[in-house]
């Protein structure tokens, strides 16, 4: 989980950012960003990994960890409307740019989980699959995975239609039952497909 890291480390860079998004595939809900530099030289706990194969509990004991540990993290996001906007790719390169571009961040490299990102004057590598293989982007996995999965439980408590507290906006069959009863929310990605046209109305 380290050679990258490693490798840089020993040309001489010792501001890596592991970035990773989540959120891509949901249909509502902002698409969420993280960044972390890891220390030079330190290892974070042994289990860290991509977050989808963590459970809930451990990955919030993993992010308290990272967050005390790491050189430097942030977490950044792009709202529905952006999504709408931009599309759901630029947008999550754009939530991970915000990520880099922070005031107190100052990466010399850049660690991009994907294939894909944008023009940069910061030295980048794309990673596929980079969560399984790259300890930074993991680590920034995880930060944006429990800050995402909380942000849409919280919308929950005012929306209970869609099941976000369980599918956190994903596509299941409960969500569309929502959509479908009672219409889409402002945190809908209207350019997605919902399978419905009108707005929500509490009413119903």
């Amino acid at each position: 989980m380290y050679t990258y890291e490693e490798k840089l480390w020993s040309e001489g860079y010792r501001r890596i950012m592991g970035l990773d998004e989540v959120g891509r595939g949901c249909l509502s809900g902002p698409v969420v960003a993280a960044g972390v530099i890891i220390k030079p030289g330190v290892k974070l706990n042994d289990t860290v990994t991509d977050s989808k194969k963590l459970s809930d509990t451990k990955r919030r004991s993993l992010a308290e960890e990272i967050k005390q540990k790491s050189e430097f993290w942030t977490i950044q996001y792009c709202t529905p409307r952006e999504i709408d906007k931009f599309n759901i790719l630029k947008a999550s390169i754009r939530a991970m740019v915000k990520c880099s571009e922070q005031n107190s961040a100052q990466p010399d490299y850049l660690l991009v989980d994907g294939n894909r990102f944008t023009d940069s004057l910061i030295p980048y590598e794309c990673v596929i699959k980079g969560d399984d293989k790259s300890a930074s982007i993991a680590a920034a996995s995880i930060l944006a995975k429990v800050y995402r999965d909380d942000w849409m439980v919280r919308l929950h408590e005012e929306f209970p239609h869609y099941g976000w507290d369980s599918n956190v906006g994903y596509p299941t069959k409960v969500h569309y039952e929502g959509l479908s009863e009672f219409g889409f929310t402002e945190h809908h990605r209207r350019s997605f497909k919902l399978r419905t046209n009108k707005p929500y109305d509490a009413r119903n």
